[in-house]
């Protein structure tokens, strides 16, 4: 069967598939099974999903994203740089050896609290906030040795959630942004707006579309993070609140070339099958498809 051929550079995440670093979230499908349903929909490559998930040896990784014809674009790190940089430091690096021989390009950090799951946030000092910036500039550091790029992933429940916290990272780190359109919605940040303002500082997107109604209890604190993922506060692309096309217009205009990463956090119970989150993703596929062809794009 001859595969769709995505005008856009397109990837995919195992989060879609329920693959989640918090203890507990919900049932993990094997690898083989993800990857089997990404190159089902013509997918060719994909974000590595949480250390430990697939293969930390970089031969074994290799050929198990090839028995798919799927590449490594790079991979989620939520590391605690606020409170132990070293400790930050040396794990990127880990990472960042093994992405790198994978043929992967990007670290998407994001600053962790150092607590289990997404659901509440400490305070965060004044000097804590300025380790962070340091650590993540070290952490951008030892990536580059690597030939990697870094980009800081705004995230609900980590030190950097709130559109006034972006903005407070912009203006105080270089760093560039992985720009999750769910996670800034939810934390009340325009996302499209924000690729406006900033369009030198995107450098990596996840794309996601969120039901507003459920991110104003969380934002409100009416709705832990968790269960509003529970709920369904994720759609596939164009059935939501977002306006997609809006960002990928505006971004592809600035001259944006990245990667546009589908990402539809889920959470599986123990009786789901694949197929729902595939249906999902297949869907989000089409909507960016159209997308792409009305903008006459060319994959590069």
């Amino acid at each position: 069967m001859t595969q769709p051929r995505y005008p856009l550079r397109i990837a995919a995440a195992p989060i879609s598939w329920g693959v989640c670093e918090v203890p507990g979230w919900g049932h993990v499908l094997d690898a083989r099974t993800v990857l089997a349903e990404m190159s089902a929909l013509g997918i060719s490559a994909t974000e590595l999903g949480p250390p430990g998930y697939l293969p930390r040896h970089p031969a074994e990784l290799c050929a198990l994203l090839n028995d798919f014809g799927i590449t490594a674009v790079g991979g989620f790190l939520a590391l605690p740089l606020h409170s132990d940089p070293e400790q930050a430091i040396e794990t990127a690096r880990e990472n960042a050896a093994l992405f790198a021989a994978t043929g992967a390009d990007v670290i998407i950090l994001a600053a962790a609290t150092g607590l289990a799951g997404y659901d509440t946030r400490p305070i965060l000092s004044g000097s804590e906030w300025r380790t962070l910036i340091e650590t993540a500039s070290a952490v951008r550091d030892v990536a580059a040795e690597f030939g990697l790029r870094t980009t800081l992933h705004p995230h609900i429940g980590t030190y950097v959630e709130s559109e006034a916290e972006v903005d407070r990272l912009l203006a105080d780190s270089d760093l560039d942004l992985c720009l999750d359109t769910g996670h800034l919605l939810i934390g009340g940040t325009d996302p499209v707006r924000l690729a406006q303002r900033h369009p030198d500082r995107i450098g990596h997107i996840h794309l996601k579309d969120v039901r507003n109604a459920i991110a104003d209890r969380v934002r409100g604190g009416a709705m832990e993070y968790s269960e509003a993922v529970r709920r369904g506060i994720y759609v596939p692309l164009g059935d939501g609140d977002i306006d997609i096309e809006a960002l990928v217009r505006s971004v592809q205009a600035a001259g944006y070339r990245g990667w546009y990463v589908i990402e539809q956090d889920t959470a599986l119970r123990p009786e789901d099958s694949a197929e729902l989150p595939s249906r999902d993703a297949a869907r989000s596929l089409i909507h960016l498809a159209g997308i792409a062809s009305a903008l006459g794009s060319v994959r590069i």
